[in-house]
């Protein structure tokens, strides 16, 4: 881990973490890897959901916890009764940036509606991580990532087109999610140095959902037609998909008619792009069946890095298609510190992911190992709100800590 202090871009943003899951912790893990205090707050017992979501475990601590929590303070509180809320109020007026996934309402219920943080904490930027928007039938509905990879449509464009709609392997609509909440925060807390004051940033499961299917939504509202399956294919480029060869599968990704002339060349048949079927992109497409036909035989002839030696070699983007181990054991993700190890307090050495973000001045850097809950109650408390030892050992007694 880096410096205690290391001075990062948002160095001296206090936020507030009252999320749990995946794609608030995600979001809160971004602000603190880039320098951001942030206190996670979490109900006393079990704490954030996650904790337990396992195996693997880690001395106790799930893989999936850690893989988003860190660069955080942990504390214990019992928001649903009034002292606990008298802690949060302090918490509250405190931070740069309050970030909750509660139900629709829930923080209104406990007194800190919009309005009341515009008179005791008018510099807060609020965001609010929902299932579904606060407006519309469907609004104030949990949101699970596995139902809005099927809402969204998002499942029925990936799979093998003769077969079933498939989900992605991550919870890539909470991922998204929350970073799109990251990014919205920055913006929020940018616009306060002109305007004073914070203000409230809503982002939902459900639009993240429809903003990702991006240039497919587009096809879509031109042209009228609904988007289908194309296995590893792309809707719109020919050939752009995988390959299997002599031994492992390849990615090729064939972006403009130069290119396909290279390719073709490559695998011996220069005479493709003169073939009226293959000339052009919009031609390749109509024949996608045939070229990727002919495509598979040729690559039979040799194994999967020889044909990725010779394409790389005529500037055609390719790639092996590995699995997890050997992406983060490449020796380029190790280059690039995409797998770091960090030292925990009861867990010891624990590998996790490196920050895919880098500045030039103000740099990332994990400075907190995940917490353990409650890890820093007191210590928040004491520095934070200034309680005594007398208050604090009131609190743990009401169990509200």
């Amino acid at each position: 881990m880096s410096a205690e202090h290391s001075a990062g871009a948002l160095a001296g943003v206090r936020v507030l973490d009252l999320t749990r899951i995946l794609a608030g912790p995600l979001c809160t893990m971004m602000l603190g890897d880039m320098g951001a205090d942030v206190i996670k707050v979490e109900p006393p017992g079990a704490g954030d959901d996650t904790r337990s979501w396992g195996p693997p475990f880690a001395a106790g601590e799930s893989a999936y916890y850690l893989g988003v929590n860190r660069n955080k303070r942990s504390i214990t509180l019992n928001m649903a009764v009034k002292s606990g809320q008298e802690v949060l109020a302090g918490l509250i007026r405190k931070a740069d940036v309050l970030v909750e996934n509660f139900k629709v309402g829930t923080l209104e219920k406990w007194g800190f509606d919009n309005e009341w943080l515009k008179v005791n904490a008018p510099r807060v930027v609020r965001c609010s991580i929902t299932g579904y928007g606060s407006v519309g039938p469907k609004a104030g509905l949990p949101g699970y990532d596995f139902i809005l990879q099927a809402e969204s449509g998002l499942m029925s464009i990936t799979g093998e087109p003769d077969g079933t709609p498939m989900k992605y392997g991550v919870a890539i609509v909470d991922v998204c999610t929350g970073m799109l909440a990251c990014n919205s925060i920055l913006a929020a807390l940018n616009a306060r140095h002109s305007t004073g004051r914070g203000q409230h940033v809503e982002v939902s499961l459900f639009d993240s959902g429809l903003a990702m299917l991006a240039n497919v939504a587009a096809n879509h509202l031109v042209s009228g037609k609904n988007a289908g399956r194309f296995g590893n294919g792309h809707p719109n480029i020919v050939p752009y998909t995988a390959y299997p060869t002599r031994d492992d599968m390849i990615a090729v990704a064939v972006g403009n008619d130069g290119q396909f002339a290279k390719f073709a060349a490559v695998l011996g048949h220069a005479e493709w792009a003169a073939d009226p079927r293959f000339v052009k992109n919009p031609d390749r497409i109509g024949n996608r069946d045939a070229l990727d036909a002919l495509i598979k035989t040729e690559l039979q002839r040799e194994g999967a890095e020889a044909w990725i030696e010779q394409l790389m070699a005529a500037g055609i983007p390719c790639g092996r298609i590995n699995n997890v181990a050997q992406a983060l054991a490449a020796p380029h993700a190790i280059a690039r510190d995409m797998v770091t190890t960090v030292e925990h307090p009861t867990a010891g050495a624990v590998k996790m992911l490196g920050i895919p973000f880098r500045f030039s001045d103000t740099p990332a850097s994990i400075r907190r190992a995940p917490p353990l809950l409650g890890q820093h109650t007191e210590a928040v408390l004491r520095e934070e709100l200034g309680f005594s030892d007398a208050r604090i050992a009131a609190l743990r007694a009401e169990k509200v800590i």
